[in-house]
């Protein structure tokens, strides 16, 4: 197996360069959200940090070879898709309500407090994550079956997620489903398909890194990545905090609790109430 020194050539440089750069991108955008009081912009940014991460990694590898350029270019169609998709969803929209949770608790002084409770700890968490997008660009074992298979389930993972944001933006587009929950399409199967594609892209770029380490020790720290990931998604910032109260938002909510799983896919169970045609939210 190739050391450590090896497989991460350079380390702390390439490392470091990419930290620097995403915390000074989001003190940027916390800088916007001051003027437009709106601390929820940073979910539309978030993933730019991360796109920001892997091309400094990609530009500062020695030789950035095959693998580099595919995880490069994947992380760059989920990022932009991600984050303008983001955009166009709260355009014309107030702070989205989490975020007013965070502010009222947070004052007096939250325009300032938020540089650090916001941005300044997105950041830190995008470079967490990005860590598996440095092995890939600095990593020199020979491509392979899991580089395959990794890449692979970022596509599938890219993909589930888009066609979610998609599905539930249709529905809400149509003024008969107000108030409604989300129950159709790959909802029907899961109640955040779109974290679960999130989910699956975090894990596939795992794969990849393990494969760029070459089974060398360096694959325990990429593992922080998608683990780090799959907390915030399941006990965090997703499924966790958007189903604190949602059932008193949406009638009809618990039916669809009842009969359909939280995260994974699976077939419908059958609850004691009657089908539920109403919307996620």
């Amino acid at each position: 197996m190739n050391s450590l020194s090896s497989v991460l050539p350079a380390t702390g440089m390439p490392l470091l360069a990419g930290f620097v750069l995403m915390l000074a991108f989001a003190l940027g955008t916390w800088g916007i959200s001051v003027f437009k009081r709106d601390a929820s912009i940073v979910d539309a940014v978030w993933s730019l940090m991360l796109l920001l991460g892997a091309l400094t990694y990609a530009l500062a590898a020695p030789a950035a070879g095959e693998r580099a350029g595919w995880v490069l270019g994947l992380t760059a169609v989920w990022a932009i898709r991600l984050s303008g998709h983001i955009i166009w969803r709260g355009w014309g929209e107030p702070e989205d309500h989490r975020y007013q949770a965070i502010r009222a608790r947070n004052q007096p002084g939250f325009a300032w407090k938020s540089a650090y409770l916001v941005f300044a700890l997105q950041a830190v968490l995008a470079w967490i994550v990005s860590l598996p997008l440095y092995a890939a660009a600095s990593g020199r074992a020979a491509l392979g079956w899991l580089d395959v298979a990794g890449l692979l389930l970022v596509a599938a993972g890219i993909l589930v997620e888009s066609l979610a944001d998609l599905q539930l933006a249709q529905f809400r587009a149509r003024p008969g489903n107000k108030g409604r929950v989300m129950d159709r399409g790959l909802w029907r199967y899961s109640r955040h398909p779109n974290y679960f594609g999130e989910f699956c892209v975090w894990w596939g770029f795992y794969l990849v890194a393990l494969s760029a380490a070459g089974g060398s020790f360096a694959s325990i720290i990429f593992i922080v990545s998608p683990l780090l990931m799959s907390v915030l998604l399941l006990k965090v910032s997703g499924v966790t905090l958007l189903e604190k109260d949602i059932a008193e938002r949406r009638p009809g909510y618990r039916e669809y609790v009842a009969a359909t799983n939280a995260f994974f896919p699976g077939p419908r169970r059958r609850s004691s109430g009657s089908e539920t045609t109403q919307g996620k939210g």
